[in-house]
């Protein structure tokens, strides 16, 4: 290991960490403290320069290298693999007339927002603000306007690339039709991306927030929910949720301890018309809270307070064929006290979703009108395992309502690529993975070949 540190130091600027060195423990942490992960080294590239080297160095050395901007996406599968941090990269460029982005490796989303919401714009992002861009794309990218305007990885005009060689390439549609396809919604698995050129769509007014009960109107909230997704425009999303609230300082008190159903949503669109849409919800009795307003682009991450620190926990997600009676009964019954699970969410999806786009990537459609996921905190083995058995436990109560496949960047660690893909199009990436990477250069968090 000394070695490689060495040999690393003379081929990059970054810092490089390897066993034994002071900061190796604190660099190799993933967003996602439940998952150990064990590389080799880990480098903190300080441009795409210095990602390329990394790549060229690893391909020579015969070692594989793992890209992980902030840490998302953690894998076990990282041992004798150099893990490549490009969070270093945070350059965005936004072009107002074209309605486009250039957003390097590391920037996250609220970043994204930030700079696009002066103009009215807004990228499609996930729940999230601390999520990376690239990674979040790469995988797909579902997220609150996903109904309206399709995956984001589809709103990828340009990757800009480091090959398994080790050389730096401008990837579009026109340049290398395969490969644009594989990373639009197939991972990381065939090029290292340090940015992308991205679509904007018109974002002029933002309409949001959550609204929340005591958990016992769970069954009214979730008839409601069901009325008004039913009839829901593709501006409109809405996203229901059992939730236990950890008894923790960082929450707020009135909150502490809390089992709770709550609603939330986003209109792209004015305060009057979203409030109409969501007004059904009004009705319900018992509101403990209710946040919607008018709201900036960059206020988005807020709504579902996802977590913007470093945390443990483990997560499971099944796409639901319908969410009629039998479905929302079966529900409410395996969901039940909720713990130790920490969040059961419903996302409506649907609308441009459900339509294949012309020259979209890996990513394709998705026919199921909802999708099921569950998250929870895992404070210890013994935690970890009881969660991911009651996780088990609600997903075998819903099977006969999914249907089996699930987005690619809601796979957790016991599951592979087969789940996200149909055979087809698992086999093409797998193709183009062996035809672009022979060596193994790049070893995804959730490879195709896995």
């Amino acid at each position: 290991m000394t070695t490689l540190g060495t040999d690393l130091r003379r081929t990059v600027r970054g810092q490089v960490h390897v066993p034994g060195d002071d900061g190796f423990e604190a660099a190799r942490l993933p967003w996602n403290r439940a998952v150990d992960q064990r590389p080799a080294a880990v480098v903190e590239a300080e441009d795409a320069a210095d990602a390329a080297a990394v790549v060229g160095f690893a391909g020579r050395a015969g070692l594989p290298v793992a890209v992980q901007p902030s840490g998302h996406g953690a894998t076990t599968r990282l041992d004798g693999t150099i893990l490549l941090r490009t969070g270093r990269l945070r350059g965005v460029e936004v072009q107002q007339e074209r309605r486009t982005a250039r957003v390097e490796a590391g920037v996250q989303w609220g970043e994204l927002l930030t700079a696009t919401g002066k103009h009215g714009l807004t990228g499609l992002p996930g729940g999230s603000p601390v999520v990376s861009v690239t990674g979040y794309t790469l995988g797909g990218g579902l997220g609150w306007f996903s109904r309206r305007h399709g995956w984001a990885a589809d709103a990828v005009r340009a990757f800009e690339v480091v090959a398994a060689d080790g050389t730096q390439a401008r990837v579009t549609a026109g340049s290398d039709p395969e490969l644009f396809w594989a990373l639009r919604g197939g991972g990381g698995d065939f090029a290292l991306v340090t940015a992308m050129e991205l679509d904007l769509h018109p974002a002029p007014h933002l309409y949001g927030g959550r609204m929340l009960w005591p958990a016992e109107r769970a069954p009214e909230v979730l008839a409601v929910y069901r009325e008004v997704t039913a009839a829901a425009p593709e501006e409109l999303t809405v996203w229901f949720a059992m939730v236990k609230f950890p008894a923790a300082p960082h929450v707020p008190e009135p909150l502490r301890g809390l089992a709770a159903v709550v609603v939330d949503a986003t209109f792209l669109g004015g305060e009057e018309e979203g409030r109409g849409l969501l007004r059904r919800f009004e009705d319900i009795p018992g509101a403990l809270s209710d946040s919607r307003a008018a709201m900036p682009l960059d206020a988005l991450g807020g709504i579902c307070a996802e977590p913007t620190q470093p945390v443990p926990g483990a997560g499971r997600a099944e796409l639901l064929t319908g969410l009629g009676d039998a479905v929302a009964d079966d529900l409410l019954s395996a969901v039940g006290g909720i713990a130790p699970v920490g969040t059961v969410q419903v996302r409506h999806l649907g609308g441009a979703l459900r339509r294949p786009a012309d020259g979209g990537g890996a990513c394709g459609h998705i026919a199921e009108p909802y999708l099921l996921s569950m998250v929870g905190p895992v404070l210890s083995p013994e935690g970890g395992q009881a969660l991911t058995a009651r996780m088990a436990e609600i997903a075998q109560a819903m099977a006969p309502h999914t249907s089996g496949r699930k987005p690619f960047t809601y796979l957790n660690g016991g599951e592979t690529a087969a789940s996200a893909f149909d055979a087809d199009t698992l086999a093409r990436l797998r193709e183009i993975k062996r035809r672009r990477d022979p060596g193994g250069v790049f070893r995804a968090n959730q490879p195709v070949l896995g």
